[in-house]
């Protein structure tokens, strides 16, 4: 059985990944009410409250980092400028999905994040097979997993997204260890 510290935090060469903590709640509730972002995401409410980003925290503060894990993403000397998490649906794979704020765009941080993480689920984790998916009118974070290593399967599937309140098609990929 695959045992997993409480919290994890994992180092890449300019971010640090770690557990949500309550001083999260007022940078996560400034980066998150943004259309451009929550739109991207299934599981992001928008407009996005402080209540939202409090509740966030509850939840990541009481995972089961056997089966689940969310970081907060740390930008050396700027803070806070996203979110990666694990989760595993009721049916299916171990999936991930991240966001990172706005302002941080373009400078390869979902890269990095996304693949620190990748290298601590495959060493520490011991996970073999991650999913992931894209809204097909995001190719940016197609571009980022496929960066950290996932390949598309040719799967397309509608994903409901609560900020839209609609489905969209993802663009299905999966990463092996």
């Amino acid at each position: 059985m695959c045992v997993i510290e409480k919290s994890p935090i994992i180092e890449t060469r300019r971010l640090t990944l770690r557990a949500p903590v309550t001083t999260d709640v007022a940078p996560l509730a400034t980066l998150c009410d943004n259309h451009a972002i929550a739109k991207m995401t299934t599981r992001m409410p928008w407009p996005y409250r402080p209540a939202d980003a409090e509740g966030f925290v509850a939840r990541c503060q009481s995972l089961d980092w056997v089966r689940n894990a969310t970081f907060a993403i740390e930008l050396e000397d700027e803070g806070l400028v996203g979110v990666l998490g694990f989760f595993t649906p009721e049916t299916g794979p171990l999936e991930v999905g991240y966001w990172i704020g706005q302002p941080y765009w373009g400078r390869g941080l979902a890269t990095e994040a996304l693949q620190g993480a990748l290298a601590w689920a495959r060493g520490d984790w011991r996970k073999r097979l991650i999913v992931a998916g894209h809204f097909a009118d995001n190719p940016a974070s197609g571009q980022v997993l496929i960066k950290a290593g996932f390949l598309y399967t040719g799967v397309v599937e509608p994903k409901h997204s609560l900020a839209r309140g609609q489905t969209v098609d993802t663009r299905m990929m999966v990463w092996l260890a």
